[in-house]
């Protein structure tokens, strides 16, 4: 998104407010590719105690809040539950609802709701939930490898499961 000659100081700082988040979408991509991809099918119903969600349900709530995060993008305030389908599905579904996200954010529509909302919100949630899904891997004995994301290679707009190699991974 490039801002015009004519553009004013603001418009190019809130250009760059949503710049920063479409990074942070794509981060959210990265860090959610790595932790569902290679997931062995008895991590999907794997509970750590009696009161805690699955890595599927996990992986439908993180679904459900990009949903969200673009209906408060477009100015709206849609919250649904889905109910849990097959891990491959939901990841699809994930995956799709952050490609609609970053899609938005990458358009001169305007946000419905600021960029600090987005990010405070349905981004940082879904993150921590990455982070549950890691945490949940190795208790379940099948850890992905960690990583220093500050070296990954990261680029707004690649929001796909798919990502580039890790560029410096450690056990």
């Amino acid at each position: 998104m490039a801002t015009s000659p004519g553009a004013s100081s603001t418009d190019a700082f809130a250009a760059g407010k949503r710049a920063l988040l479409r990074h942070g979408v794509a981060t959210l991509a990265y860090r959610a590719g790595k932790a569902v991809r290679s997931a062995p099918p008895d991590l999907t119903s794997f509970r750590a105690g009696d009161a805690s969600r699955t890595p599927l349900q996990l992986l439908a709530h993180m679904g459900d809040l990009l949903e969200w995060a673009l209906s408060l993008a477009e100015g709206e305030q849609r919250w649904k539950v889905a109910t849990p389908s097959t891990w491959d599905e939901e990841s699809a579904r994930f995956f799709a609802a952050l490609a609609r996200v970053d899609e938005y954010l990458a358009s001169d529509r305007p946000l419905g709701k600021s960029a600090e909302r987005l990010l405070q919100g349905p981004i940082a949630d879904a993150l921590t939930h990455v982070g549950q899904l890691m945490m949940l891997r190795r208790l379940a004995d099948c850890p992905a490898r960690s990583e220093n994301y500050a070296a990954a290679d990261i680029v707004a707009g690649r929001v796909s499961v798919e990502q580039s190699a890790p560029k410096f991974e450690f056990d």
